[in-house]
């Protein structure tokens, strides 16, 4: 076996997905996670780690944005 070979991947693997439901679901999963506040929880321990990935999605989501838009990220997938 030698190191030149392609990898195999399956046929779905090669897919696109939908990049805009991509978003809209990060999005709202972290709203969602900014809801949790209101939980039966005490203390801000748990605050902090809602608003990190929170933030952190955003942020994925802002990233991905700016790398296509000055295209050092391919468009189609």
């Amino acid at each position: 076996m030698s190191a030149e070979q392609d990898p195999v991947y399956a046929p779905d693997q090669l897919k696109p997905g939908n990049r805009k439901w991509a978003r809209r679901g990060a999005l709202g999963s972290a709203a969602a996670m900014l809801l949790f506040f209101w939980g039966n929880h005490e203390g801000n321990t748990e605050n902090i780690y809602l608003v990190l990935f929170a933030v952190g999605l955003v942020g994925a989501v802002i990233a991905d944005a700016v790398l296509r838009r000055n295209g050092l990220k391919p468009n189609d997938q």
